[in-house]
């Protein structure tokens, strides 16, 4: 069986904050990142997701933590192909775009995406350096569905990434359809893409099956939680969920299966409201350990 790391998907959320998961004499960003590492041994930064980082914060995230630490990181929403504000790019690039509230990667000029894609990479090169890039997570939005063109799109950017390593979750069904599933899976392992399975609410059109499938040496499991109020515009109502003891049980023996099939298997828990994700993650974590 392969590795297994557990995480969670950010450590710096405001309402994990507010909790007293982190000791009260742990105040800066710099003791929080450590403290986190000392606790668990991957995170998926998802504030990339949202604006590119800046190299030295990426040196920063290196600089804190221990050898053999991974880190995620979210896609930049404009190369995922999701709407983006227009001050989220780089201030030398906004003269460049169409005028507009929100921004998509077909209104943007070649030489423009060109350069959002170069310098969001060597941004994070310090981590790919450091051994401590573990994938770039490429989420597509739900109306990226099966195709031909979107299958060429998940390999240019792969080719655009290398040699870092990236990952694909999708929110179309289409993709994970029983038509389609066998399709999906076959194009990725044929290319050796990582595809990230995902626990998530049922019944949506976002909504994708709990399929745990390896098509990489990477394997990468992210928990949305059971909110039944995922379609809300809340985000911490969306993942406002803290999954019971029965169900973490329930997942254990099977991503343990999982694990059989990828020397590396990433479990991400993205049900970040308060300490639930930390929470969930350490009792995820104690269950997959070889003595239990």
């Amino acid at each position: 069986m392969g590795e297994i790391l557990v995480g969670t998907a950010s450590w710096t959320d405001k309402t994990l904050l507010e909790t007293d998961w982190y000791p009260p004499e742990v105040k800066t960003a710099e003791e929080r990142l450590k403290y986190y590492a000392s606790r668990f041994p991957l995170v998926e930064v998802d504030s990339t997701y949202y604006a590119p980082p800046a190299e030295r914060t990426v040196g920063y995230w290196r600089d804190r933590t221990p050898p053999g630490f991974t880190f995620n990181v979210k896609a930049f929403s404009l190369l995922t192909r999701h709407p983006t504000r227009p001050a989220a790019l780089y201030k030398e690039l906004r003269e460049r775009v169409p005028d507009k509230k929100t921004l998509y990667l077909r209104d943007v000029p070649d030489d423009v995406a060109d350069e959002v894609w170069q310098r969001f990479l060597e941004s994070l090169w310090p981590l790919q350096e450091a051994g401590r890039l573990g994938a770039l997570l490429f989420q597509f939005p739900q109306w990226f569905p099966i195709g031909r063109a979107n299958k060429e799109y998940i390999l240019q950017v792969k080719r655009r990434c290398e040699p870092m390593r990236v990952c694909v979750e999708f929110r179309n069904h289409t993709w994970m359809s029983e038509d389609n599933r066998e399709e999906t899976l076959d194009f990725l392992l044929r290319y050796d893409v990582p595809y990230v399975s995902v626990d998530m609410p049922q019944g949506h059109p976002s909504s994708i099956p709990p399929v745990l499938t390896a098509t990489s040496g990477l394997a990468v499991v992210r928990f949305h939680g059971h909110s039944d109020k995922w379609t809300s515009k809340n985000i911490y109502e969306r993942f406002g969920y803290l999954y019971g003891e029965r169900e973490l049980r329930e997942w254990a023996p099977r991503l343990r299966r999982l694990a059989e099939d990828a020397d590396t298997t990433h479990v991400l828990m993205n049900n970040c409201y308060r300490d639930y994700a930390q929470r969930n993650a350490a009792r995820l974590a104690a269950l997959l350990a070889p003595s239990e």
